[in-house]
């Protein structure tokens, strides 16, 4: 072998290169990788909605001795609970043997809700042969992608009588499927003209439901009360219990490996449940308890982490001072020495949409869970900004454990922008960066992750708290 040039030796030891993980991952990783995505494939396909991710992870914590808090218990060292808030978002807290003072918490936060079709209030209809549930999109979607794909029915209904009931309708094989009619091409040319974000309007995205007319002359909407009918006897639901029903319709696709190597995996809602898994599992692995841990999987990060289970709530910062008044220390005092890794997902660069990117601070996919200094948009506006101290930590922490990591921003400066929960976090005086997972095709029914940046993801988180 030719020995290295003195340019090509300085180049080594001063300059900076990303590398792909699955090129200098050694067998044993590789194997690691993959069988820890089969896992994670489970999860996804069990927990399409954040009530069923907390379901999904109160059943692996409980598997990791686990028990529920009770709001206002006071907690020990030695302590692992979670708290269920509402049944919609979940709080994991290990309470650790070192010196909380000194430490403070060492804090994983993600978001278990993902872009769907929420069903209205109101929502039942019969037009053409046809009936329809109306909705209301949640999050940022592209609508036209929602129409022409099977969906699945999931949510709860709390009946007249106050009893709650679970629908899930349209996953397995001989379920029945949903559906939002689309425009034939034949007919397009007006909606063609349209631009993009308007040639399928919110009201239109109807899910149809049915089309078999009851069988009695004396009725008008046929179809409708056939549709009641079924929902009555799979559900004991009337129509006005839609008035206090949480449903909503999402993508009826199942986790699938993606091309001949199996590297990639598609599903719907890698956003945010490919950061929200290392991130429950990490904590479950974890064999080092010097540190105190709260693992966060919040609500309702895709519309502002508004509400009383999204990370707007009041609820995390009480959990704090409820930690801290346990073992005896000032919460102001634990907050300031506390520490974050937002785990929120980042735009994987697409060579197939290459003008939107900045490809020097881009993500690459298998190149490693990625560190996002700051989001927001244009000028930073809306972001939480990791200053260098921290970002140093982080970094310095990853290497010594040897992550597969990247740096990227959220494409060009001005080519849009978003945001996570970190800015909420960061409010509290707590210092916090993001990481993530590079993703394809973001906010689509069906995205697109690496298997080597999930597992990376999961290492880091590991790294952040043993």
């Amino acid at each position: 072998m030719k020995e290295k040039s003195a340019g090509e030796k300085l180049q080594d030891k001063l300059g900076y290169e990303k590398k792909n993980f699955f090129s200098v991952a050694t067998e044993e990783e590789i194997k690691q990788i993959y069988e820890y995505s089969e896992n994670y494939k489970k999860f996804l396909d069990v927990a399409k909605t954040e009530r069923e991710a907390v379901e999904a992870s109160i059943i692996i914590a409980e598997k990791h001795g686990y028990t529920p808090y009770e709001f206002g218990e006071k907690l020990s060292k030695g302590d692992k609970k979670y708290l269920n808030n509402r049944g919609k978002s979940l709080v994991l807290m290990r309470i650790g043997s070192g010196n909380i003072a000194k430490d403070g918490i060492r804090i994983m936060a993600s978001h278990i809700d993902s872009p769907r079709l929420d069903i209205k209030q109101n929502p039942l209809y019969e037009d053409s042969s046809m009936a329809f549930l109306k909705t209301h999109y949640y999050g940022g979607i592209k609508k036209y992608q929602w129409t022409a794909i099977p969906l699945a029915l999931h949510g709860v209904v709390v009946l007249a009588s106050g009893k709650k009931v679970n629908v899930k309708i349209g996953e397995d094989e001989s379920d029945p499927v949903f559906y939002v009619n689309d425009l034939l091409p034949h007919l397009s040319k007006e909606m063609a003209a349209k631009p993009l974000g308007e040639a399928i309007e919110g009201e239109n995205l109807n899910v149809l439901v049915g089309g078999f007319p009851f069988r009695d002359d004396d009725v008008s909407e046929k179809i409708k009360l056939t549709v009641l009918n079924k929902i009555n006897e799979l559900y004991g639901m009337k129509e006005e219990d839609f008035l206090s029903a949480e449903l909503c319709a999402v993508p009826a696709f199942k986790a699938k490996d993606i091309g001949f190597d199996r590297a990639l995996i598609g599903s719907y809602g890698h956003d945010d449940r490919v950061c929200s898994y290392p991130a429950l599992t990490s904590l479950m692995d974890a064999d080092n308890d010097r540190y105190t841990v709260m693992t966060v999987l919040a609500d309702k990060e895709e519309i502002g982490s508004e509400g009383n289970t999204g990370m707007q709530c009041g609820i995390y910062s009480d959990l704090i001072d409820m930690i801290s008044a346990g073992l005896g220390v000032s919460p102001a005092i634990v907050r300031a020495n506390s520490k974050c890794l937002s785990a929120d997902v980042t735009a994987g660069f697409d060579p197939n949409f290459a003008s939107v990117f900045e490809k020097r601070n881009s993500s690459l996919v298998s190149y490693g869970t990625t560190m996002c200094k700051f989001t927001g948009k244009g000028g930073k506006g809306e972001s939480n900004d990791a200053s260098a101290e921290y970002v140093g930590f982080v970094r310095n922490l990853f290497n010594e454990n040897k992550v597969s990591w990247q740096t990227a921003e959220l494409g060009k400066v001005d080519a849009g922008g978003g945001g996570t929960v970190a800015k909420y976090i960061a409010k509290m005086n707590i210092d916090t960066v993001d990481i993530g997972v590079p993703v394809i095709s973001m906010h689509s029914p069906y995205e697109v992750v690496s298997k080597a940046d999930v597992w990376s993801t999961y290492r880091a988180f590991l790294a952040f708290i043993k």
